[in-house]
């Protein structure tokens, strides 16, 4: 089976790699302990790819950029531990903006997803299939994002927020959201994803809370967060909502009435 595989001798491949037939494999490659490579992957020089991950038939992990600035500089796809990436996936390497494209560990990335330079996905996210993501966007620990989603340059995803399939998302999504609708807006806290993951009602019902607030009850941002600062408790979702709002120099989705 060797011979039907084109395997630079200079990659680094630790020992219980399975790799398919017509796999092509450069040289400054890693790959970690455990993981499955399907017949005919194609991974490119930059590649870091973590143990126990599974790698489906015509991914394509760690071509250069499609970015004019790109210079040749020498920069990565990193690919955590656990992580998945289905068929015909396209992950590009890093500019010298950031330097690498990294997906975390238990990360389902489904087929024909396209992450484009610079992008930073978190721990335990899932993005389905055909969902192009353009480079430097961010998306946080614990996202979902459902298909054919199409997102700008440079936006940023919060923990645990879920983004509805053949969304267009041009500002950023808040964490602990559910972001549906055209044009993308607030669509609620995904009380689903929380509850999945251990939240306790008390703490859901204080996420619904800080978004009433700055949703329904105030028409100015800048006024929301103020009164959210002084008027809510102050807890570590809040901290967290409140700092990625301020944070968001791009704005962020509109709310349920149409409020910016």
């Amino acid at each position: 089976m060797s011979s039907i595989r084109q395997i630079d001798p200079a990659a680094r491949i630790a020992e219980k790699v399975d790799i398919g037939p017509f796999t092509t494999i450069a040289g400054d490659v890693e790959i970690g302990e455990g993981t499955w490579i399907g017949p005919n992957v194609t991974i490119m020089d930059g590649a870091r790819i973590g143990s126990n991950c599974r790698i489906f038939p015509g991914a394509v992990i760690s071509a250069i950029p499609q970015d004019l600035k790109f210079e040749g500089e020498k920069t990565t796809v990193e690919i955590g531990d656990f992580t998945t990436i289905r068929e015909c996936c396209t992950l590009n390497r890093g500019t010298r903006d950031r330097m690498t494209t990294r997906v975390g560990s238990n990360c389902l990335l489904m087929a024909y997803v396209h992450l484009a330079h610079d992008v930073l996905v978190g721990d335990n996210c899932i993005i389905a299939n055909s969902a192009n993501i353009a480079g430097h966007v961010v998306i946080e620990d614990w996202v979902v994002v459902e298909g054919v989603v199409a997102m700008q340059q440079f936006i940023r995803i919060g923990q645990h927020a879920f983004v509805a399939g053949g969304s267009l998302v041009r500002k950023n999504v808040p964490p602990y959201v559910k972001a549906a609708r055209e044009p993308l807006s607030y669509a609620g806290v995904n009380t689903v994803g929380l509850r999945r993951r251990g939240f306790a009602n008390e703490t859901i019902a204080h996420i619904e809370d800080v978004y009433r607030m700055i949703y329904v009850h105030n028409s100015n941002m800048s006024r929301a967060l103020h009164a959210a600062e002084l008027e809510l408790p102050n807890t570590t979702e809040k901290e967290i909502i409140l700092d990625f709002i301020r944070m968001s120099d791009k704005g962020i989705i509109r709310g349920p009435l149409g409020i910016d």
